[in-house]
């Protein structure tokens, strides 16, 4: 395993973010997890409509803030999270999510920061920043998987 990075991207509009997405989703692997943070409306979604494109979705990837987890069915499986309604990790652990997280599917975890404590530290951070209501960057750490070209 190489050694972990930490990369930075500015991407202009929602289709240089998806596109950023499909390039993370092509070098991801069962078992890998990325806890996300950035504002609301930042792009957190949009970059997992990308990576789940990349790990051949065929669904509309949309916000589970409402259900909190979705799951979808592409190379491997995807569980798409949004933390954002839970309390902590307490309530995180409640749900079950071990069986997503410790399994042979990718996770994405939307406002992770909110159970901070339950995320394992193999997991890749990435924090998307909004710049102006088109420009986002785009902050990816504890990657693994060497260099992405933009």
């Amino acid at each position: 395993m190489d050694s972990p990075l930490t990369l930075q991207f500015t991407t202009k509009s929602a289709e240089e973010t998806i596109s950023l997405g499909k390039k993370i989703g092509s070098l991801l692997k069962p078992g890998d997890i990325i806890a996300m943070t950035g504002t609301l409306a930042a792009g957190k979604t949009t970059i997992t409509k990308g990576i789940a494109l990349a790990l051949g979705v065929t669904e509309t990837i949309t916000s589970p803030t409402f259900c909190l987890i979705s799951e979808y069915e592409g190379k491997m499986p995807l569980y798409h999270m949004d933390v954002y309604r839970l309390d902590g990790a307490e309530d995180f652990a409640n749900l079950g999510a071990d069986d997503m997280l410790y399994g042979s599917g990718v996770c994405i975890i939307e406002w992770s920061e909110k159970i901070q404590e339950e995320i394992p530290s193999k997991s890749i951070f990435l924090d998307i920043q909004t710049k102006n209501e088109n420009e986002r960057l785009i902050t990816i750490k504890n990657w693994r998987y060497g260099e992405i070209k933009q």
